[in-house]
């Protein structure tokens, strides 16, 4: 049985998209923040995750996923619920939350990310693995958008154009390198863990969730996201007894525009005495041939994003 994880985590992981859309808001453009750079959501570089471990590991549970009734219709909360644990539970109040919230923990993008349940009953899940939002950190942030055609008239212009195929826009961004960070602290569920008795996180529920931080924007490889891919991802494991404390590392992350990433003030903090005493160990992952890196860690181990 594999054991307890219980260190906490500091790192990011960069997302690079050329001539992609990683991350569209409702009008199918790049998402943009007020002074025009480039972002994605926690959500984005989520779903890749829960992505990544439903089709690399089948036999494991993740909840907060779309999934389809036999009428092809997405299941509500309550539905999901009873497709992966069966008839909902008839207890009242607090069993009924204990019950449920032991039940969730069986799956492991809650063991992680936690998650809000608002059906029956309610639960708030405050999760270990806390993602931000991804910011473009190249020097530029250019949107282009193309025309496409439809293979297909539309049946309702009446127009002259109505025996035409109808055409479409698609946007994508040219090249950026979207930086989240992220920070796990296991503790974050310790007590509901005690009061529920579920599942905590284990070292294997880790080893999964490194290859779905490092592989899952790669394989996520649908029309509009052609182009996104992983870059890299800087892991930052603390000893375990450490109450220490790092600042997100997506400004402290530049990308120039030789494509070279910096990682020169994430190392002047990594390397302090007083922050150096507190690291168990620090873990560098990316391709060497595809990607360039400055300012690496001293200490860090490199390996491979698809080992």
């Amino acid at each position: 049985m594999s054991t307890i994880f219980s260190n906490r985590v500091f790192g990011c992981v960069i997302v690079k998209s050329v001539n992609s859309n990683y991350n569209a808001d409702f009008t199918h453009q790049p998402r943009t923040l007020p002074d025009g750079t480039v972002y994605a959501t926690d959500k984005a570089l989520k779903y890749t995750v829960r992505n990544y471990l439903k089709k690399a590991y089948p036999d494991d549970k993740v909840f907060y996923f779309k999934t389809f009734s036999e009428e092809l219709q997405p299941r509500t909360l309550d539905e999901n619920y009873e497709q992966y644990f069966g008839v909902y539970p008839k207890e009242k109040d607090a069993q009924l939350r204990r019950t449920v919230a032991k039940n969730l923990f069986e799956c492991i993008d809650v063991r992680l990310f936690g998650g809000t349940y608002a059906g029956k009953t309610n639960l708030s899940i405050h999760g270990p693995l806390q993602i931000t939002h991804g910011v473009n950190r190249y020097v530029e942030g250019i949107i282009y958008s193309e025309q496409i055609m439809s293979p297909f008239r539309n049946p309702g212009e009446k127009s002259a154009d109505s025996t035409m195929s109808t055409l479409g826009t698609q946007s994508k961004l040219k090249e950026g390198h979207y930086v989240h960070g992220l920070s796990l602290n296991p503790h974050n569920i310790s007590d509901l863990i005690k009061l529920s008795g579920g599942q905590t996180i284990t070292d294997d529920d880790i080893t999964k969730v490194k290859k779905a931080l490092t592989q899952g924007a790669t394989l996520y490889d649908s029309a509009a996201k052609a182009g996104t891919e992983n870059e890299l991802m800087l892991w930052v494991q603390l000893k375990p007894e450490s109450m220490l404390v790092l600042p997100s590392f997506v400004e402290l992350i530049s990308v120039d525009a030789d494509r070279v990433i910096h990682l020169e003030k994430v190392t002047e903090i990594l390397e302090r005495p007083t922050v150096s005493k507190h690291i168990e160990k620090i873990e560098l992952y990316y391709d060497k041939t595809a990607t360039q890196i400055a300012g690496a860690p001293t200490n860090a181990t490199i390996l491979e994003l698809n080992q």
